[in-house]
């Protein structure tokens, strides 16, 4: 699936969107370059959750917990994890394989953990068609 948005508040509506419609045990990796919106969607998957706090990227403790939305919410941001064996540190395998959603940004970063079933998001911005131009590619595994 593919989404162009073309505005912060149509990348978050997106987020929003699959965040609504995610199931328990659900890995989201999300990739995408410095500054193209991967908070913003991330914020916005998480009001789809129903989670109402505020949602930051969780990039010096590597994962936020936010408990309170319809399932629980595991947000990881691995960029700056030193070494894969951090991710046991911080017990990644009981978010991965309970019954909330795991949402990892910068998921390319680690991907001898991951397990083969998860649901791939890139968001790519494209300058010369508008600053906020965002295309969302989404591969959910068994789908077209």
């Amino acid at each position: 699936m593919e989404k162009i948005t073309n505005s912060p508040e149509e990348t978050f509506g997106f987020g929003y969107e699959l965040g609504s419609r995610a199931l328990p045990g659900q890995i989201y990796c999300l990739d995408g370059d410095l500054g193209v919106g991967k908070t913003v969607f991330t914020q916005g998957f998480a009001r789809g959750l129903g989670i109402e706090e505020p949602v930051n990227s969780p990039t010096f403790t590597i994962l936020q917990q936010y408990e309170e939305g319809r399932l629980p919410l595991y947000h990881f941001d691995v960029y700056r994890i030193g070494d894969v064996s951090e991710m046991d540190e911080i017990g990644y395998e009981d978010c991965f394989y309970g019954e909330g959603v795991c949402l990892v940004e910068w998921a390319g970063l680690v991907p001898e953990i991951l397990p083969e079933q998860v649901i791939r998001i890139r968001i790519e911005k494209e300058p010369e068609k508008g600053f906020d131009y965002r295309r969302i590619t989404v591969d959910e595994p068994g789908k077209e």
